[in-house]
């Protein structure tokens, strides 16, 4: 398949989707999700589904990643945060809803992951993303307050050190619930306290892993 027929692919794709933000969506139309997808896949990367990515993780669908984006509402020049980064494609969607003038700091526990996303991220020509190995439900202390927090996997609750790292006012996402389905839930910090402000129903992701946790939440 060329670089044409993907393009075609990716349009068809985002028209399906009926997104209500511009930016989100042409950040969808901007990232080739081809890149990001192991070479025996490629063909099927503009399905909405989700996509082994190897070590056991998955490339999210299309959709999901979506909706967590819609609720997450980044905007021009912030500074975010993801937990997980995985194949690195939701940091370069987030790459191009910030722009030159925002950042986007992600964090993946696992070193092949890591490895495989600061790759393509890089041939890709993505100056304003970060990436670290670690435990994300640590955070990023040294780069903290973050306008946003994403979280791309599944938790029973927001890790503490990630509520004291968003900054006053931010939004965090995350899916909350138990290890076989979660709730996408928007949360937003107001005199230092999470208020719930939205949640969508229902999603499975790959669980969240750390010190911090499914219930150690220190």
């Amino acid at each position: 398949m060329n670089e044409a027929d993907f393009s075609e692919q990716r349009k068809k794709l985002v028209s399906g989707m009926h997104l209500k933000n511009k930016e989100i969506e042409n950040a969808f139309l901007s990232v080739q999700r081809e890149k990001f997808f192991p070479e025996h896949l490629k063909a099927n990367a503009y399905s909405d589904t989700a996509f082994p990515i190897g070590s056991g993780q998955t490339i999210s669908q299309p959709s999901t990643i979506a909706a967590m984006l819609e609720m997450l509402a980044a905007e021009k020049g912030q500074k975010i945060l993801e937990i997980g980064t995985g194949s690195g494609y939701a940091a370069a969607l987030l790459s191009e809803i910030v722009g030159k003038n925002g950042k986007v700091f992600g964090i993946e526990l696992l070193h092949e992951l890591h490895q495989q996303a600061t790759r393509t991220l890089l041939e890709l020509g993505y100056k304003n993303i970060g990436l670290k190995i670690g435990d994300g439900t640590q955070g990023w202390k040294e780069e903290a307050p973050f306008g946003r927090i994403l979280i791309s996997a599944a938790c029973n609750s927001v890790p503490k050190p990630l509520v004291e790292q968003l900054g006053e006012k931010g939004k965090l996402v995350a899916p909350i619930g138990n290890a076989f389905s979660q709730e996408l839930v928007l949360l937003q910090k107001g005199k230092g306290k999470m208020i719930e402000k939205e949640r969508k129903c229902c999603y499975r992701f790959v669980p969240l892993k750390g010190k911090a946790a499914f219930g150690n939440n220190h």
